[in-house]
């Protein structure tokens, strides 16, 4: 005999046999949250790595306000201003996704439309931010050199750091072609070669009694200055001339920032991208009228909780990297 399974009539809505929404949440809303949550936690898991190396390395580790000095098309020494800026952008652009929901609740399609285009904007101008910090960060702006140890040294004048440009002269002592595949070397490659070699940089400190050393080690949160004949004992060790940062060298101190740098930043950055993906594609079906024929913009508020997370995931990278 088979039993008979009594469904209620008063709830129509339910999630495939499994009982009423809970919460009054649609499923699709819930997983969102559900992932939500997990991105969450990788994040966490990130920034909790990053500040156990940062604390491990303290004494070491590069001052932000020395890092990120630069404004696009602006000359001097700025320093956060322009990673507030982008902070200000985004947090806004989150604002334009609460307006843009607000109207889709109340059927609003022109709003929409017009909030989630500036969405996309502020988001695109974040991203392009980024990426121009990046090729800043990478690029350099001083120059520095590393010893056989490990440690980067860095060049002062009456106490301000100086560029490599600012007092060595003259060109590479030991040109030569760098190793590529285009140049017939096809079996070796190599990074590209710094401006001054090893020689010239001690033969300009040793010209330039007005020079200075500084290390990487942090006293009272200014980096050790040196006397002259102890800047002399540590160049002596100098292995490389450093321009920039990257995965095996970093001009602003110890190479392990680079590499969480280029990786959290990064990481949260291809979120930023893929949320202006999905921003335009459900802009698009806004301008098409499809919400509108569903009876409800529920998609623009599940894009909306993914914006929301990005923005606030950035609030704790901007605090960890930049702040802190």
């Amino acid at each position: 005999m088979e039993a008979n399974i009594a469904v209620p009539t008063d709830k129509k809505e339910t999630w495939s046999g499994g009982g009423v929404k809970p919460f009054g949440a649609s499923y699709g809303k819930m997983m969102m949250w559900f992932f939500i949550l997990s991105d969450a936690l990788t994040f966490s898991g990130f920034l909790a790595a990053y500040g156990l190396t940062r604390f491990k390395f303290i004494d070491s580790w590069p001052i932000a306000d020395e890092v990120f000095t630069h404004v696009p098309f602006v000359h001097g020494e700025f320093p956060m201003i322009y990673v507030a800026i982008m902070t200000f952008i985004l947090i806004f652009s989150s604002v334009t996704m609460v307006l843009a929901v607000d109207a889709g609740h109340q059927m609003k399609k022109n709003k929409v439309a017009w909030y989630m285009f500036a969405t996309i904007i502020g988001g695109i101008i974040f991203v392009g931010s980024q990426a121009w910090e990046w090729n800043t960060f990478i690029k350099g702006s001083y120059g520095a050199v590393k010893t056989t140890d490990g440690k980067v040294l860095q060049f002062v004048k009456d106490g301000k750091q100086i560029a490599l440009a600012d007092f060595v002269t003259g060109e590479r002592t030991d040109e030569r072609v760098e190793h590529t595949r285009k140049n017939g070397l096809w079996f070796q490659s190599e990074e590209t070669i710094a401006t001054y070699s090893v020689a010239q940089v001690l033969a300009a400190y040793n010209a330039n009694p007005d020079i200075q050393v500084r290390t990487e080690l942090i006293d009272n949160k200014k980096k050790t200055i040196l006397s002259r004949e102890e800047g002399s004992l540590q160049l002596a060790k100098t292995k490389m001339v450093v321009e920039g940062a990257n995965l095996k060298a970093n001009e602003y101190g110890n190479t392990i920032f680079a590499d969480f740098f280029f990786f959290i930043t990064g990481f949260h950055g291809f979120h930023v991208l893929s949320g202006i993906v999905i921003n335009i594609i459900i802009f698009f079906n806004v301008i098409l009228g499809t919400y509108e024929k569903r009876g409800h913009y529920e998609m623009v508020e599940k894009v909306g909780l993914y914006w929301h997370f990005v923005d606030l995931v950035w609030v704790f990278v901007f605090t960890f990297f930049y702040l802190v």
